[in-house]
């Protein structure tokens, strides 16, 4: 199969087994997303998702959050990986919204790189999952592993790999496919697990065999 047919019956597929894969940073506005995915660098969703509603009743917007005291923002995300300097890209990212952006959001990858503690990766999802712009494909452990396996890339380097994906898929396509290959990776394409009997991709996945093996050998989970 060639690899474009390829990429086009993964997405068919994947959104067939996922039709809910969704951004699972809990947000209800374009900065409470920003702030989310700043904190979710090297950190679960899920501890983010824990840390969240009590920052953002203490710091509901940028004007507030930006005239926060450092010690009153770490103290909110203390239980957050990094939290000392994560809470610096916090102030330094509201400050900068407030006097560059007049509080709002800004929405091009070029204006959000700008921010304190935003790279290309937190833009793609900030612009992707609250303004339905697709810029990018946002690259992280999950969609590493899996486009690999896949066959749909050979890089390792996330933004080769997200060059290589960009390549393949329609430009519509490129939030979605995030989050396919996330659900993917954390709910059946377990990276020590994996789960192929489940798995719809099994019959055209060129790593079948490989995940296999490693099915087998996998220790039994007891926590």
């Amino acid at each position: 199969m060639k690899k474009q047919d390829l990429a086009l019956e993964v997405f068919k597929r994947l959104k067939k087994l996922y039709p809910d894969a969704h951004c699972e940073l809990n947000h209800s506005n374009p900065f409470e997303l920003l702030v989310a995915t700043i904190l979710s660098a090297q950190c679960t969703d899920v501890r983010v998702n824990i840390v969240t509603p009590s920052l953002f009743k203490k710091f509901p917007t940028p004007e507030k959050l930006a005239k926060a005291k450092l010690e009153d923002v770490e103290e909110a995300i203390k239980s957050i990986n990094f939290f000392r300097n994560k809470s610096k890209s916090l102030l330094g990212c509201a400050q900068k919204l407030m006097n560059d952006h007049a509080g709002e959001v800004p929405r091009t990858v070029e204006e959000l790189s700008e921010l304190p503690g935003v790279g290309r990766k937190t833009a793609n999802v900030v612009l992707g999952n609250a303004f339905n712009i697709n810029t990018g494909i946002v690259v992280d452990t999950h969609v590493k592993r899996t486009s690999n396996l896949l066959g749909l890339t050979k890089n390792t380097d996330p933004e080769k790999i997200e060059q290589d994906l960009m390549k393949l898929f329609p430009n519509e396509a490129w939030t979605d496919l995030s989050h396919l290959l996330i659900f993917l990776g954390r709910r059946t394409c377990i990276a020590r697990r994996p789960q192929c009997d489940l798995c719809s991709l099994v019959e055209i996945c060129p790593s079948k065999k490989k995940a296999s093996k490693v099915q087998k050998k996998a220790p039994l989970d007891t926590k």
